[in-house]
């Protein structure tokens, strides 16, 4: 397993239940998701956590981000998404920066298959954005 311990059996249980095709992939977002946190300043610690039984990052102190979920996509052996709160301009602004990166889903998701390779820089600078948005707002 890469990345910090599971903050509890609740979660782990959500990642042991995926299948297998697609767990790797997803404990792989896990790792990034705790990497760049670590790497980013003003960040802080994460919480991860079950939100609509998906694994979800938030920062807790000093709250200077948007919750990132991620989870398989429904009725998809192949397919896995990063989720982001739709009310957000975060969704807008990869779209702007990374218009040919990545598959987007409306407002709120970075769709990911199985067969393709991850842009690995992109979606660093997507999930450093996403851990410093209220930070960033509260700076305008």
């Amino acid at each position: 397993m890469k990345g910090p311990p599971f903050s509890g059996p609740d979660v782990e249980a959500v990642f042991a239940a995926y299948p297998k095709a697609l767990r790797a992939p997803l404990l792989e977002l896990r790792h990034l998701i705790f990497a760049v946190a670590e790497e980013t300043d003003g960040v802080g610690a994460l919480v991860e956590t079950l939100k609509w039984r998906q694994p979800s990052y938030l920062t807790e102190k000093p709250k200077s981000g948007s919750t990132i979920r991620i989870d398989a996509v429904r009725g998809r052996d192949d397919r896995y998404a990063m989720y982001f709160h739709c009310q957000t301009t975060l969704l807008p602004t990869f779209r702007e920066l990374y218009p040919d990166s990545f598959t987007f889903e409306g407002k709120r998701a970075l769709v990911f298959s199985t067969e393709d390779k991850v842009p690995q820089d992109a979606l660093e600078h997507c999930i450093a954005l996403a851990l410093t948005y209220h930070a960033r707002a509260r700076a305008l």
